[in-house]
């Protein structure tokens, strides 16, 4: 394979090292030119307005006046005009009579020539400058009159710096103006490698090309996978909503499409921000019961965000209540036999020894027991369903040890509640009480369903430790159990009846520990 073809993209880092590299380079050399050529300006400025000075101030010199009315202006002008370029740094000072004529150059061989240059406008009493060709060459010079005390025009001061001496000053002051320029590339680049490493650790060394198909899988990913996905960072030390996926959307009730904002969450979602480490926790909302998973997102030993994942088991609970229920009645329905099993033995035996009055009236006693439950129960309860769920959990209690009593004031006409809801509300919350009377040493249970003042109200009450009033607000938003491998399923499918009838649930404090469930029975299923 050639060099070429092995040879890897530039990453986004690099790309953008060498444009800003570029970038400032082009910048610093226009500027820096820029800034010689204004510096060439002001040097020629500062030039005029000193050859200016220079030639007004002298050409008020009394002296000057009345060297040129002397019989040799020369030898009365020439001193002094050397002298005073060689102090001002001026290349000439010249002195011209009226009719234009040198009296004093700096090259003695110039005296006496005409002066090369323009004076007609200095005739009018105004000094002017002008940039000419004389005989030292290209010069920037002004020329000023000369009068004597009574007004008349005597001549003219010349003073001019060559354009040879304003370059040669300007070179001297060129290396600090590419000092300048050197200095601010050397900052750029700096800085243009600082910035560079920074992105090259944020994007990972990646190039664009990487970078591009990392977003179009992220992208596909987010929309495809089936669990519901939230990513949490930091704004200013508060917890920010980075990525929502579809999923997530559906199962929180959020938009489809748009921001989220932190606070449109669920409260126990929010708390996952901040936690460190949630495992198959149940959260409920209106509608959905949730197992939620969330870890911190670590980077250099730094954290910078959580990874929260929902899963929707709302048709999973509701399923796995239905087969509590019908393993429930499986339970009874053994046990029933296994009794039933007992007890023919016992009356076929008394037959055999020649009892048939005893067998007879042992058979008749306990038929009339069960018979009068069965009774009843289809009398006051107008739900076959809840009617056999009680019976059920009678029988499954006496099989646990636990005696479990359905109270004589238990009644319940027509509602317009499916009665899958409601062998959901009552079998759950039997079983939960069922599992926690077995905290004493009397275990029992006993429940309540009836029909009051246009509302259904459930009360199961049991021998256990009971849930404060906190306890149960906590359990209404997230799933509870005081069995850890449950992670609060029935309590989870208790709260999602009653929330999605308008119901209410709370705690008494009587007999025991009491938990009861209130629902309008004019509300919508």
């Amino acid at each position: 394979m050639r060099r070429r073809e092995m040879r890897q993209p530039m990453s986004v880092a690099s790309r953008l090292l060498i444009l800003q590299l570029v970038v400032f380079t082009v910048v610093a050399v226009v500027a820096g030119i820029l800034f010689a050529v204004d510096e060439r300006r002001d040097a020629d400025d500062a030039t005029r307005r000193s050859v200016t000075d220079i030639a007004v101030t002298m050409a008020q010199f009394p002296e000057v006046a009345e060297g040129l009315e002397s019989a040799d202006p020369t030898a009365a002008l020439q001193p002094r005009a050397e002298q005073v370029r060689e102090a001002t740094g001026t290349d000439f000072v010249v002195v011209v009579d009226p009719d234009g004529i040198r009296v004093t150059h700096p090259v003695v061989d110039e005296i006496g020539r005409p002066y090369t240059g323009h004076i007609d406008e200095a005739r009018s009493g105004t000094p002017f400058t002008e940039t000419y060709t004389g005989s030292l060459g290209p010069s920037i010079r002004t020329v000023a009159p000369v009068h004597a005390d009574d007004g008349d025009l005597v001549g003219f001061v010349s003073v001019g710096v060559t354009r040879q001496r304003i370059a040669e000053n300007f070179l001297r002051g060129l290396p600090g103006i590419v000092g300048v320029v050197a200095a601010g590339l050397a900052v750029s680049a700096v800085g243009a490698y600082l910035i560079s490493r920074r992105l090259r650790r944020q994007t990972l060394g990646l190039n664009p090309d990487q970078l591009r198909r990392m977003y179009e899988h992220h992208d596909a990913v987010l929309h495809s996978i089936g669990e519901g996905l939230l990513v949490f960072g930091t704004a200013d030390g508060s917890p920010r909503v980075d990525i929502v996926n579809d999923e997530a959307r559906r199962l929180l009730g959020l938009e489809p499409v748009g921001a989220v904002e932190f606070d449109d969450l669920l409260a126990t979602v929010r708390e996952l921000a901040v936690a460190d480490e949630a495992r198959d926790e149940v959260h409920l909302t209106r509608d959905r019961v949730l197992v939620v998973n969330s870890d911190a997102v670590v980077w250099n030993r730094r954290r910078i965000g959580t990874v929260v994942t929902l899963r929707d088991h709302t048709e999973l609970r509701g399923v796995l209540g239905e087969l509590d229920s019908v393993r429930g009645f499986a339970e009874s329905l053994r046990a029933q036999a296994h009794e039933s099993a007992n007890r023919l033995h016992t009356i076929i035996t008394m037959v055999e020894l020649g009892r048939p009055e005893e067998a007879v009236a042992f058979a008749t006693q306990e038929l009339a027991v069960s018979q009068h439950l069965i009774d009843r129960l289809t009398s006051a309860v107008h739900e076959p369903a809840l009617s056999a769920l009680l019976l059920g959990k009678i029988d499954e209690a006496a099989e646990r040890g636990v005696e479990l009593t359905v109270t004589d004031d238990t009644e319940l006409g027509p509602v317009p509640i499916p009665a899958r809801d409601i062998v959901t509300l009552v079998g759950n919350l039997i079983d939960n009480a069922i599992d926690a009377s077995h905290a004493s040493d009397d275990p029992w249970v006993e429940v309540t369903v009836r029909q009051e003042d246009s509302s259904m109200i459930v009360e199961v009450a049991d021998s256990g430790p009971g849930m404060s009033p906190e306890v149960l607000a906590r359990a209404m938003q997230r799933g509870y159990s005081t069995k850890s491998e449950q992670r609060g399923l029935g309590l989870a499918l208790v709260v999602q009846v009653v929330a999605r009838h308008g119901g209410t649930l709370r705690t008494e404090p009587s007999l025991g520990s009491m938990i009861v469930a209130e629902i309008p029975v004019g509300g919508t299923s």
